[in-house]
């Protein structure tokens, strides 16, 4: 299954299955339905089972699913069924909360290096990490062989940094500046702006 046949709105819903999936298994259930997990993210069993079919057959009818296979599935069809490394540019307040984030690992994602531009924070520690100059950003990401970044930086800089990240190989950026960005077809981005969710939310208020 090429990943572009998929809709992007139905990957956007695995992290979901998958997160719910874990709360499950760690509580110890061994077997689920599409009616329970349904209850569990607040989407139809309908489109639970429409959206897990689009990957194959993981279910049986009557019996429903097993926990530990689909969760095995799921990390398989995400590929967060191993470490990914991550590079973090920016080290103000977001970049020092997401370094400290001690979320990352079991989800599949580690932060490698981290860099800024402002002279004053390259050489400061971060918890185990020391922040990089980003003028070094294309030749340390690409001996790396980093494919994923995440940007905290400036509206302003957040173009030419992700520029200087594509030409350095990586292919996913996970933006936090309140700025679309440019980017090639083969380059996936997602954007982050709190101020832009907090807007959609106070439409209903």
């Amino acid at each position: 299954m090429k990943a572009d046949k998929i809709p992007d709105i139905i990957v956007g819903r695995l992290p979901v299955y998958l997160r719910a999936l874990q709360r499950m298994a760690d509580n110890g259930l061994k077997t689920t339905s599409s009616q329970e997990l349904g209850e569990h993210v607040g989407i139809s069993a309908a489109q639970i089972r429409k959206d897990i079919s689009q990957f194959g057959d993981f279910g049986k009818q009557g019996t429903g699913y097993s926990i530990a296979y689909l969760l095995d599935k799921l990390r398989e069809i995400l590929k967060v069924d191993r470490i990914w490394d991550v590079a973090l540019v920016g080290a103000g307040d977001m970049g020092h909360a997401l370094a400290n984030y001690q979320g990352f690992e079991n989800r599949g994602f580690r932060i490698a290096m981290i860099f800024d531009a402002d002279s004053t924070k390259v050489g400061e520690k971060i918890g185990e990490f020391v922040v990089e100059d980003a003028e070094k950003i294309a030749e340390k990401i690409k001996s790396a062989g980093i494919k994923i970044a995440m940007l905290t930086v400036p509206a302003s800089a957040a173009q030419s940094v992700a520029d200087k990240l594509i030409q350095a190989g990586v292919r996913a950026i996970l933006n936090y500046a309140p700025i679309s960005l440019t980017v090639p077809n083969n380059v996936k981005v997602q954007y982050i702006d709190p101020s832009t969710h907090l807007q959609r939310m106070t439409y209903y208020l």
